[in-house]
Parts: C-alpha cells; structure tokens; sequence
C-alpha cells in the first residue's frame, strides 16, 4: 500500500507532488468545520420546511360557548359562505364533542382543518375555507 493510499485510509491525507493545500490537522479541522456547517444548515432548513405557516387571524369569529354539538357545527356550516376562499373561521366552543365533530365536519366537507387551541373555558378551532 503506498503512502498516499494509508494517509486516506487513516484520515490524514496530504496533498501529493505539485497539490496545494492545507496539510495534517488543520486541513482535517476545514473538512470537518465545513460538513458541520453542512449539517448544521441541512438541520435549519429542515426545520424551517417542518415549521407550520403562519396563519393570519380568522376573518370571522364564532362563540358557540355554551352550545351543545351539533349547534357549533349549524353556525359554522351557516356561516362559511360569509368569509372569502382562503380565510379562517374561529369557532369557540366548550362541549367535549366539538373536538372530533369540527375536524370530521370539515374532512366531511373537504374544508381544510387547521388546529385546536385550548382556552381557559373550552377550545378555538380554526378552520380555513378551501372553496
């Protein structure tokens, strides 16, 4: 095995006759520094693509407080139509079931679902309008 062949099996590969370069540790450092800054931006940017969209605030409000389902569902299919293609809907409401009835509502009529969040009494969901 020549020289060359042993120093690239070992790591410790140094340039040959007429190559320029950096040599021994500090030419290992720039190739190790540089697939961190690989990795590290390849990690941001997979990040930044997992990131949800920032969702703008709903062009319409419903309190459906206090309502037993399917009331929550009533208003919202009532009132979709009021707010353009793309915009978002918040319905607020405190009965248990509107946590499954609001995504099957929407899956049902292919209206896009966005999330749930908590309030202290009840939940928001939000739901954005695709046709």
């Amino acid at each position: 095995m020549s020289r060359q062949q042993r120093s690239v099996q070992s790591g410790t590969a140094q340039p040959g006759p007429g190559e320029s370069g950096t040599t021994g540790a500090g030419a290992r450092a720039g190739v190790q520094r540089s697939a961190l800054g690989r990795s590290a931006q390849s990690s941001a940017g997979a990040a930044a693509a997992t990131m949800p969209p920032a969702v703008p605030p709903p062009a319409l409000t419903l309190d459906a407080l206090g309502k037993k389902c399917p009331i929550p569902i009533i208003m919202l299919a009532d009132r979709i139509k009021e707010v353009r293609v793309g915009q978002t809907i918040a319905v607020l409401a405190d009965d248990p079931a509107a946590k499954t009835d609001l995504p099957a509502w929407c899956a049902l009529k292919s209206q896009e679902f966005i999330r749930a969040d908590d309030l202290p009494v009840g939940w928001s969901f939000l739901v954005r309008r695709t046709y």
